[in-house]
């Protein structure tokens, strides 16, 4: 794979291992990893480090801040109080693609105030995992004070 393409993400239902595993109908999300959301102490801070990191800032809100970087992958910081949980987002290309997921996973679809549109289930170990879409009227916010 050539450096800086995105690893392709598969999660599968639970079964027993079998490599080689090809049918797209024992598939739960196909994605691609778009971003990991960790809890912050201090999210001003927080964001200035990763601005240093390179990252740009895409979102910020009160509750939670997304920044990426220069391929594209995002680190939202959720700081304490925020409705988010701590997950990993898997993005997918169509919002045909996020309803038919959210079908099998039996979960709601949200539309967000950015327009993205995701729902959130449990992913390997309990975590939490998004599975998010961005359509074309999505619109990040990003008009905060440094």
């Amino acid at each position: 794979m050539p450096r800086g393409t995105p690893a392709a993400f598969c999660a599968r239902a639970r079964r027993r291992y079998n490599p080689h595993m090809q049918e797209r109908s024992e598939l739960r999300v196909e994605g691609v990893v778009d971003h990991i959301a960790v809890k912050t102490e201090d999210m001003q801070s927080d964001v200035r480090e990763y601005e240093r990191l390179g990252f740009r800032v895409e979102t910020l809100y009160e509750d939670w801040a997304m920044l990426r970087d220069a391929r594209g992958f995002g680190v939202a910081l959720l700081p304490e109080g925020s409705k988010h949980p701590q997950h990993i987002g898997i993005r997918v290309e169509s919002r045909e693609q996020l309803e038919e997921a959210a079908r099998r996973e039996g979960r709601p679809v949200k539309e967000h105030r950015d327009r993205s549109v995701s729902f959130y289930t449990r992913g390997v170990g309990g975590r939490a995992v998004e599975v998010i879409y961005y359509p074309p009227e999505y619109s990040p916010s990003a008009s905060y004070e440094k």
